[in-house]
């Protein structure tokens, strides 16, 4: 938010100033009294529990100004208050105007898995040669993206963008606020199935996030990604693909695991080929970073730089941490969906190991009515694997104990009733050069676990 007014809110809003003068300068937005910041614009959302609109007075002890749909009358107040009938549309419409007015480009990032990495290498390869002003922490959502765009400046040569989506109709409207020049879907899951149905309706929602391209508007879309790929030739947009398979625009070739969690490959694109050597493991993570090379590339800017800033890459929520003297934790908590857990389960195994390999797992949320299928797939997909024992927590999870006990004959299977009693065994029973994951949707608090065991301990994040 770059020189702005209490009148341009208005006019951003088409809100009325019930007091205060319309010349205040507004230099950031926020919805939560507590972490509101002098000369922030403070608007209080009505929220399923709890109504922004008590906590205005001891905002305003701190913020510029505010939003109010509650007052309609003048206000006693040396602060301005701007009257909307929605705050929540008027956040929108905050972001709208701010974007309104950037004219760089603009690239938007979706996709049931992988979503929040991709942008961040995005954002890791542009940022050798440009000026990148991207997504902070998760706000992606319909609340958080109208805040993220209200603080895009033209100072940054670019914007990289994250949009999640959890309901039909959403990226309609999360698409009309940012108007991407350059769109990225990365894969198409069963993440929020239960409000969308059908990964079909998802791929449907998801694509929307072309919609309000003009003329020149590109998108990416992972060719690895079985739905996407039938995409091909029918997306009505100017589109290319990036993956592994050898119709790709964008290819990785010559994959190979290297030494301190790390991994290379050959990047091709036309007469284009060079050695990528990428800071993460897991073939997820090389298809993640093809967006970002292949952008690079598309926006004629050095793609050797770009290689360059993945080798110090640190962005992922997906952390290795490795113990002094004890054991290696992927610490993976931060949230999961059947596709995410299977991509971690495959980094367990794809890493080398010279002791036993643990999964601890537990519930996965938001997935509907076949949610026990989902859960008892990942048992599955658990049984052949080269893994000595499964942990797991919460309800759902006993149908991947189910799974593995019909199927994976080699695997034993453990269930504790809390974080602190698995962190305990675990701490217990693993031996130097063993490798546990650690995954679960972001309600089951599954980093407790991995903060009881690196406490106090000599242990360095990869």
């Amino acid at each position: 938010m770059e020189n702005m007014t209490v009148k341009n809110i208005i006019e951003a809003t088409g809100g009325v100033l019930l007091c205060g003068d319309e010349n205040t300068v507004v230099t950031d937005v926020w919805i939560n009294s507590k972490e509101v910041k002098p000369g922030d614009l403070f608007v209080p959302i009505q929220g399923k529990n709890v109504d922004g609109h008590k906590f205005i007075e001891d905002a305003l002890k701190t913020a510029a100004a505010t939003l109010t749909s509650r007052h309609t009358e003048c206000v006693i107040s040396d602060k301005p208050y701007i009257y909307v009938s929605d705050t929540f549309k008027a956040l929108q419409s905050i972001g709208k105007y701010v974007r309104d007015r950037y004219k760089k480009p603009v690239i938007a990032v979706t996709g049931s898995v992988g979503k929040t990495t991709t942008r961040q290498m995005i954002t890791a390869a542009l940022d050798t040669v440009l000026d990148v002003y991207h997504t902070e922490g998760n706000l992606n959502s319909q609340i958080g993206v109208p805040i993220t765009l209200s603080r895009m400046t033209e100072k940054s040569d670019i914007a990289v963008l994250e949009l999640g989506i959890s309901e039909e109709g959403h990226m309609d409207v999360l698409s009309e606020l940012v108007r991407p020049d350059i769109a990225v879907v990365t894969t198409i899951g069963v993440a929020h199935i239960e409000f969308l149905k059908t990964k079909e309706n998802i791929m449907k929602e998801k694509l929307k996030i072309a919609s309000r391209m003009d003329e020149n508007g590109v998108l990416f879309l992972n060719g690895d990604d079985e739905l996407l790929a039938e995409m091909k030739g029918r997306t009505g947009v100017k589109t290319f693909f990036y993956g592994t398979s050898d119709w790709c625009d964008f290819r990785a070739e010559n994959i190979r695991e290297e030494e301190n969690f790390m991994t290379s490959y050959d990047y091709v694109h036309g007469d284009n080929r060079i050695r990528v050597y990428l800071n993460s493991v897991g073939m997820h993570n090389v298809e993640n970073s093809l967006a970002g090379m292949a952008i690079t590339e598309y926006l004629g800017l050095d793609i050797n730089k770009a290689a360059e800033g993945y080798k110090t890459f640190n962005g992922m929520r997906q952390r290795i941490i490795r113990v002094a003297d004890k054991y290696t934790i992927i610490d993976d908590t931060y949230n999961a969906s059947p596709d995410s857990v299977k991509a971690s389960i495959d980094v367990l195994c794809g890493m080398e190991c010279k002791g036993s390999r643990v999964a601890v797992l537990g519930d996965m949320f938001e997935l509907g009515e076949n949610s026990e299928k989902y859960h008892y797939d990942i048992g599955l997909y658990l049984a052949d694997k080269d893994i000595k024992e499964l942990i797991v927590l919460g309800e759902l999870t006993s149908e991947m104990e189910r799974a593995v006990k019909e199927h994976g004959k080699d695997i034993k299977s453990y269930r504790f009733k809390d974080n602190e009693e698995a962190a305990i065994y675990l701490m217990a029973t693993l031996k130097k050069d063993d490798i546990v994951l650690i995954k679960g949707s972001n309600g089951m608090h599954l980093n407790e676990i991995v903060n009881i065991m690196t406490r106090g301990e000599n242990a360095n994040s990869y």
